[in-house]
């Protein structure tokens, strides 16, 4: 579906990229061809769940709350545009927080820009999902972590299932009724140990209220040394259990990440950072206030940064808790 996204240019540059990002991981040296390609934004860090694995939800997130500004937005396609393929809404915090997201959607959209977002969907009424379906987006992920309140809300604090249930269905039938085939709608269940057992329901429920896809995902948990929140299911755990009955992450951190080359992310303060992972902005990049994206991309921070995950990725605290990005 996202081949139609993209143009010779971008196809041009995307090849640039992958091209040096190989050559990086083989000489050890920082080479990067091409611009960005994949762009995440924050419409906004502020949040109305209290999640127990989220940095916001937590009140741990040490970062100003805020929204991302409709101008700086609108700047940013105009200097990505002729690159970039894919958009995703989402860093930290409920995008839907932002009145201006669905603007910022319809915006991307018309210049033929994949579009992506993340919600807990405790805020899709009717009209916001009339409104959802009609702005172009392609794909909406609800994240929705038990099949009954009493598990979903043990991660998902001071959220209600049946508002997510409803959402789903709000969304389903404004796709219907607008005869749009373009929104993609996901279902996303991290697995913990409370919620492992309800695996197969929550297949069953995607596939009854008619949304496309069920994504069963890996947990981030920060504390995860003796964490009790981590599933006994190996094939959905990021970590394992060492002689001492301790978890550590399974895989092994290579020198290597694509991320790096390819994407950034934005936060709601305009600060560029390389990676989802850096939720404090701690490796902060540069700012689009006195910045363009090409200037800092294309700056000693950067390249310096970019070689540190060629020499010794392990030396950089935020990959730690990785086992993504090991995109050879």
């Amino acid at each position: 579906m996202i081949i139609k996204y993209f143009s010779i240019r971008k196809l041009r540059n995307l090849v640039l990229l992958r091209l040096s990002y190989h050559l990086s991981y083989l000489l050890k040296r920082n080479f990067r061809w091409g611009r960005y390609v994949s762009l995440s934004i924050e419409p906004t860090n502020a949040c109305n769940l209290s999640c127990i694995e989220c940095p916001t939800g937590t009140n741990s997130l040490k970062r100003k709350k805020g929204n991302f500004p409709l101008n700086a937005f609108r700047e940013i396609l105009d200097e990505k545009e002729k690159d970039l393929i894919y958009l995703n809404y989402y860093f930290q915090g409920e995008p839907f927080f932002n009145k201006e997201t669905i603007r910022m959607i319809r915006m991307a959209s018309d210049r033929n820009i994949y579009t992506s977002v993340s919600t807990n969907a405790q805020l899709i009424t009717k009209d916001l999902a009339k409104d959802i379906v009609e702005s172009g987006l392609n794909r909406i992920i609800i994240s929705i972590d038990g099949t009954t309140q009493e598990v979903y809300e043990k991660y998902r604090r001071g959220g209600e299932l049946e508002k997510v249930i409803q959402a789903s269905k709000y969304l389903v039938e404004a796709r219907q009724v607008f005869n749009n085939s373009k929104l993609k709608i996901v279902f996303q269940f991290l697995v913990f140990k409370h919620n492992e057992h309800q695996i197969k329901d929550i297949q069953k429920l995607g596939k009854n209220l008619g949304v496309d896809k069920v994504e069963i995902k890996s947990a981030q948990v920060y504390n995860y040394y003796n964490s009790k929140n981590i599933t006994s299911i190996n094939k959905y755990s990021r970590y394992k259990k060492d002689s001492n009955g301790n978890f550590q992450i399974k895989n092994k951190l290579n020198n290597k990440c694509w991320r790096m080359w390819h994407s950034v992310v934005i936060t709601q303060d305009l600060d560029l950072v390389p990676c989802c992972y850096d939720k404090d902005a701690l490796f902060k990049m540069g700012n689009l206030r006195t910045q363009k994206i090409i200037e800092i991309e294309a700056s000693g921070n950067y390249k310096e940064f970019r070689q540190t995950i060629l020499n010794k990725r392990s030396s950089v605290d935020m990959c730690l808790n990785c086992d993504e990005g090991l995109i050879l």
